[in-house]
């Protein structure tokens, strides 16, 4: 059985699986999108990021290092033919009837296409909320140019010196305007630049952070999804906190917190348990690595677990025996900068304005405690290699306003080089109050028996 035959069968015996969300969800979504799209003067959106794809349309696989593209057009549109083979690429046309099925494309969404690797053709047709689906030889992935230049083709915008000339929503004879993510994670070069080449009539616009625009503001049933997700970190990191001693090694603690986020509902992670110990806890983004806690030593841990792809982390630092004067110091500037940033994280005020506040509260160990100069990150829907959504940062500079429901993991973390560092965090929801933390972080530093 081939994949085109696999991707039918599939498509006949099981159908579009239940999707996280409600079909009103991701039609909001993909309208906020097109009209985005309109706003920009562009006819078509190549979507490459995993978390991007999954957002728009529910697509789901733990294999997200291969080429995938969704292609969203701005308004109906023609329909899709076959696709053909592309030029050397492995047409699948996907089932018709089940892409009438997965989407309606007539209530401002626009058209949704969706490439992926022959491979992938399973997770493709069970999982993603689309009109069609393509599938390229994963083996030649060169052949994905081709097949997504049919597409493109096939929807009528070919470009001027294509077959679909004239139809573009840019005006009769006016070149498509297609826009790209060049400064996402997943946008191979040899695919955008062999789409140019091919494509002459085509113009590829940077469509930077479009996508980013529309998710950086979470919907309460994306909330929703976020709270699971902080109740199965809590879980972990409590596992974990537990068994810290003398003599209990960092891998013990890691697989115990990873073991109870599993248990209790958790998926295969974005970014896996990170557990440091000691002076080891001063180097930023070291993991786990069989080292023993020793007596009195500081023990940081950061768990996120992902739950539909959604992740609230979590950091708490624990000493295994009695807290220094100095560790409790530390602790105590990084509940000061909690504070000062939740009292900021309402609508209408800076992130700019917020890390300034952080930034006094800070100053009292600045000059002897490295912080990496981000105080909080959006998170959200997500896939390896990293919880962080990317959308936002609250940091000096930065001058958009908070929105209420944008969300922020607050990595507070400050580090003695070569002695230890203490990171205590929340994932924190903005309100027309402040900040509202969804995780459960008493940002306490305390100490463990033995």
């Amino acid at each position: 059985m081939d994949f085109h035959t696999y991707r039918d069968a599939l498509a006949e015996r099981i159908g579009r699986l239940p999707l996280p969300f409600e079909d009103a969800e991701y039609a909001r979504r993909r309208s906020a999108v097109a009209a985005a799209m309109a706003a920009r003067g562009l006819d078509g959106l190549l979507v490459t990021d995993a978390a991007d794809i999954c957002y728009l349309t529910g697509y789901n696989t733990f294999e997200v290092s291969v080429h995938t593209a969704l292609f969203l057009t701005g308004g109906g549109g023609s329909d899709a033919g076959d696709g053909g083979d592309g030029d050397g690429g492995a047409g699948a046309g996907g089932s018709a009837d089940n892409a009438r099925a997965n989407n309606s494309a007539d209530k401002g969404e626009g058209r949704a296409i969706l490439q992926v690797p022959s491979i992938e053709t399973g997770p493709a047709v069970t999982t993603a909320r689309v009109d069609d689906v393509f599938g390229y030889r994963w083996e030649e992935a060169d052949g994905a140019v081709g097949q997504m230049q049919a597409i493109i083709r096939d929807l009528g915008l070919g470009g001027s010196s294509g077959p679909g000339a004239g139809v573009s929503g840019s005006g009769a004879g006016a070149s498509p305007r297609i826009g790209t993510d060049n400064w996402g994670p997943a946008l191979r070069s040899g695919f955008r630049d062999g789409l140019a080449a091919i494509m002459p009539g085509v113009t590829l616009v940077d469509a930077s952070g479009l996508v980013d625009g529309v998710k950086i503001v979470k919907s309460e049933a994306e909330i929703a999804m976020l709270r699971q997700s902080a109740r199965i970190t809590e879980a972990g990191i409590a596992a974990a906190e537990a068994l810290i001693a003398p003599g209990v090694g960092d891998q013990q603690l890691a697989a115990s917190g990873s073991a109870a986020m599993l248990a209790a509902g958790g998926e295969f992670m974005s970014l896996q348990p990170i557990v440091t110990t000691g002076w080891r806890s001063s180097v930023i983004h070291c993991n786990h690595q069989r080292h023993e806690v020793a007596k009195d030593e500081l023990v940081f841990l950061e768990f996120g677990a992902a739950y539909h792809r959604y992740t609230a982390p979590m950091m708490r630092s624990r000493v295994a025996g009695q807290p220094t004067d100095e560790m409790r110091r530390v602790a105590g500037v990084i509940r000061d900068i909690y504070e000062a940033l939740i009292e900021h994280m309402r609508p209408g005020v800076t992130m700019d304005a917020a890390a300034a506040a952080a930034d006094q509260a800070l100053a009292p160990v600045a000059d002897r405690a490295f912080f990496s100069g981000v105080y909080g990150y959006t998170v959200g829907i997500q896939f390896p290699p990293s919880w962080v959504e990317g959308s936002g940062f609250i940091a000096r500079g930065v001058e958009r306003e908070f929105i209420e429901n944008m969300v922020f993991h607050l990595p507070l973390m400050l580090r003695i080089p070569g002695v230890w560092g203490i990171g205590m965090s929340n994932t924190v929801r903005v309100t027309a109050d402040g900040g509202e933390a969804i995780t459960n972080n008493d940002l306490a530093l305390a100490g463990a028996a033995g």
